[in-house]
């Protein structure tokens, strides 16, 4: 009789065990599967070159980095480019005094907000404040909504830019890919011009971007002690009189953010063979992204984003807390830029990696989380009234997607394609020393620098 007990209590314990096993997340497919899915996944999607196209190059691979044939990229033009983006004494040409020396590139792309804004509506010279991640950048008290330099669309990020040959939302910047045969578009005395120079988006927009955002290229700049050898050390092949004006500065600029790169998020190293840098969770969210949900059909390539425009019928930029009006052009993407009424309402196909640290997501800015983005296109419902079914892109269909498939798929956006250490591409000082991004009294109380 004790030896029956015994025997029932075994059983009883291993029934207990196996149940408590059965309903353990352990039993969930085990990462090797998920591994030889993903990769299968991965092989079909990489265009013949397999893991390998999804890979991005380190900041210092220069051979492997997309760049102009008419700029390559060289160390001292992205040692000059890195300070240019981030210094706020070129902000000399404001329309109000007060702004002058306030703001930079940077106001708008810098590194805590995934070289995103931190907010809906990027601000450049007329703001004051950042907060911890720009979030915290309002209109100045001087200054005029109509006057200030405040983006009608959200501020693209400059991570990853490398991937793309057209830039801004409606790709009005580059000369050459998409926009052959847009000549006509290229408005003298435009920012639009600019593509007469012939370069590719990233420098046409980084050379465009100074005038338009009030930034000066001046002669002190060369007599900079500091600046005058950066200039002098990257464009040494130039007669001295041709190596500071706002095209070389441009173009170090662009070379400096073509070297933007996310390749120390967890995905980039699970490309690299370190299978555990993705949770479980995460790699079954990477293979809804490349398998059921087929992110990939439109995200992809290393930046996991493309120079196709699609019209997915996303809101613009909501009128509360919004400086300013949204004109046509930009409400319109593409057909703003291009004026071929089958263009309305496409914008560019973004990359993917940070987005968690800026909630702001779409075209306008709308969409205050992935997750909040990953359901609209699961249900594949318009938000935006004014684009007709016909105009919707066939790309835009449901997904599908179970809840569960949702957490996962966000998992994997949020996390898994998420470099945190994006600030080893943010300059310690600034050869002027003033504050940066932004240079304004209040921004340097909440950066930490009004003693600057």
């Amino acid at each position: 009789m004790k030896q029956f007990s015994l025997i029932y209590f075994l059983l009883l314990i291993s029934f207990v065990q196996l149940s408590c096993s059965n309903n353990s997340k352990d039993q969930k497919l085990p990462d090797v599967n998920l591994d030889q899915q993903l990769n299968s996944l991965l092989e079909v999607h990489g265009q013949q070159q397999g893991v390998s196209f999804f890979q991005l190059p380190s900041s210092s691979d220069f051979s492997n980095i997309p760049q102009d044939p008419k700029n390559p990229i060289t160390k001292e033009k992205i040692a000059l480019g890195k300070f240019l983006f981030h210094e706020t004494a070129i902000g000399t040409k404001p329309k109000y005094v007060e702004n002058a020396e306030t703001y930079s590139c940077a106001s708008c792309h810098h590194a805590d907000a995934g070289f995103q804004a931190g907010m809906m509506q990027g601000i450049g010279e007329g703001g004051d404040g950042f907060g911890v991640r720009g979030e915290g950048r309002i209109l100045s008290e001087h200054t005029q909504a109509d006057s200030a330099d405040v983006q009608s669309v959200r501020s693209p990020t400059v991570l990853n830019v490398a991937f793309t040959e057209l830039v801004l939302w409606n790709g009005q910047f580059g000369a050459e890919g998409q926009n052959s045969g847009t000549e006509a578009q290229w408005t003298e005395g435009s920012p639009k011009a600019v593509n007469h120079l012939g370069f590719k988006g990233v420098e046409t927009q980084a050379i465009a971007g100074l005038a338009v955002h009030r930034l000066e290229i001046k002669e002190w700049l060369q007599d900079d002690a500091t600046y005058g050898k950066l200039f002098d050390d990257a464009y040494a092949n130039l007669p001295k009189k041709d190596r500071c004006n706002a095209e070389t500065a441009g173009m170090a600029i662009a070379a400096y953010e073509r070297t933007i790169t996310a390749e120390q998020a967890p995905f980039q190293q699970y490309l690299r063979g370190n299978q555990q840098a993705l949770s479980h969770e995460q790699k079954q969210g990477a293979i809804l992204f490349f398998g059921k949900a087929n992110c990939v059909s439109c995200h992809t390539g290393p930046a996991l984003n493309s120079d196709e425009f699609h019209a997915l019928g996303m809101s613009d930029m909501p009128e509360n807390g919004r400086i300013g009006t949204v004109p046509l052009d930009s409400r319109l993407g593409r057909g703003g830029f291009t004026k071929n009424p089958k263009d309305n309402f496409k914008f560019r196909t973004p990359q993917l990696y940070n987005l968690k640290d800026s909630p702001f997501l779409g075209h306008g800015g709308s969409y205050k989380s992935v997750r909040e983005v990953i359901e609209y296109k699961n249900l594949a419902k318009a938000d935006q009234p004014e684009v007709q079914q016909g105009q919707l892109s066939p790309a835009f269909v449901g997904l599908n997607l179970s809840a569960e498939e949702i957490n996962q798929l966000t998992d994997f956006i949020e996390n898994g394609l998420y470099d945190p250490n994006l600030r080893r591409f943010v300059p310690d000082v600034l050869p002027s020393n003033n504050c940066f991004p932004n240079n304004d009294q209040q921004s340097k109380m909440d950066l930490g620098c009004e003693g600057i």
